[in-house]
């Protein structure tokens, strides 16, 4: 994989800490980590059910809420999927892109790229035309209803084989300009990146461009084998890197961007508390860090959220921001025309800020 030279981020001035929750709400950013059906909020589910009647194991959206209290990923990957089975149709998966571009631009999204496992909607008789072709045909809207780009990378789920990842694979290879990416997602104890190594070169061959979560919980020997085995361009999550050394030099010389989660990180207890955050040391350091909302419906907050408080928390700074903003552009799958011009948009509310 070629190395990426990125080049250096400006300078701006200092803004009084008061009203850096302004400043995080209103300047441009991209979204790099973002499972659309994570964006289901609880009153949405209950509507997806009366519309397609799904008998739900809840008596309300309030009761659904209170269900959100997780021990690890995996319990709150067992109330995710329960959650999917009232997605059904095409019209389903458009109406739940939709609303989560609406609430983007509400937060000052400009580029989105969404995070789709069709292995879940398969897997309840939904077929991967339904899932895509929905999802897709709110992402060609997405400019003129909304104001924002927005792109679906497919994630392979890791706790399946590599065998079914194959199988997913060829499903929605006729659907192959309707995907910029491929990714891993789902349990990682257990399912090092290395048991996909056939799949990723397949999808490597066709021209996806990669992604794989790796060091959320699982150690900083699965960033190694996603960088190496996988040959991936970004890791999401990656926050474990910083109890490797030398893999923050690696992570650092070859400006490998993170797409870091932190309002999951809490919810998920990856940290106790979100001042205990290294969002501010990596940065520091110099590694390609984003904040991005992971499954916001059930983690607490979308974008914003996740820049202002974790911000309160870690007192970070007007140049992190900056920073922060700045390197979701890099690490994004957009043309360089289109950077440019969000990087554009983002320093002319810095400098008139």
């Amino acid at each position: 994989m070629a190395k990426w030279v990125l080049p250096k981020a400006r300078k701006v001035r200092p803004v009084d800490p008061r009203r850096l929750p302004e400043l995080l709400s209103r300047m441009p950013k991209s979204e790099l980590h973002l499972h659309i059906e994570g964006s289901l909020e609880p009153e949405q589910m209950f509507s997806f059910a009366q519309r397609n009647a799904v008998q739900l194991d809840y008596a309300d959206a309030q009761e659904v809420r209170e269900a959100y209290v997780f021990d690890n990923l995996q319990s709150f990957l067992d109330i995710y999927h329960a959650g999917t089975q009232v997605l059904r149709t095409e019209q389903d998966f458009y109406d739940l892109a939709s609303a989560y571009f609406e609430r983007a631009q509400a937060n000052s999204v400009r580029h989105a790229e969404l995070f789709i496992d069709t292995q879940t909607h398969t897997g309840h008789g939904i077929s991967a035309e339904t899932v895509i072709n929905g999802l897709h045909r709110a992402c060609v809207d997405a400019p003129s209803r909304f104001g924002l780009t927005a792109s679906l990378i497919l994630c392979f789920l890791r706790h399946l084989s590599e065998d079914q990842a194959f199988e997913c694979l060829e499903q929605v290879l006729p659907l192959r300009e309707k995907l910029v990416g491929i990714g891993l997602a789902s349990s990682e104890r257990g399912h090092p990146p290395e048991k996909f190594a056939r799949v990723f070169a397949r999808a490597r061959a066709l021209g996806f461009r990669l992604v794989a979560h790796a060091g959320e919980e699982g150690p900083p020997a699965y960033i190694w084998s996603a960088l190496d085995v996988l040959q991936v361009e970004r890791i999401d999550h990656g926050v474990q890197a910083i109890h490797d050394a030398r893999l923050m030099q690696r992570l650092i010389a070859d400006q490998i961007p993170l797409t870091v989660c932190p309002l999951s990180n809490l919810k998920l207890r990856v940290f106790q508390d979100l001042k205990d955050h290294t969002l501010g040391q990596m940065l520091d350091a110099g590694i390609v860090a984003t904040v991005n909302s992971d499954d916001p419906a059930y983690f607490g907050g979308y974008i914003n959220d996740n820049f202002t408080q974790t911000f309160a928390a870690c007192g970070l700074t007007s140049q992190h921001a900056y920073q922060l903003a700045w390197n979701s552009f890099h690490a994004s799958f957009i043309e360089q025309g289109e950077r440019q011009r969000l990087i554009d948009q983002l320093d002319e509310v810095f400098e008139t800020f």
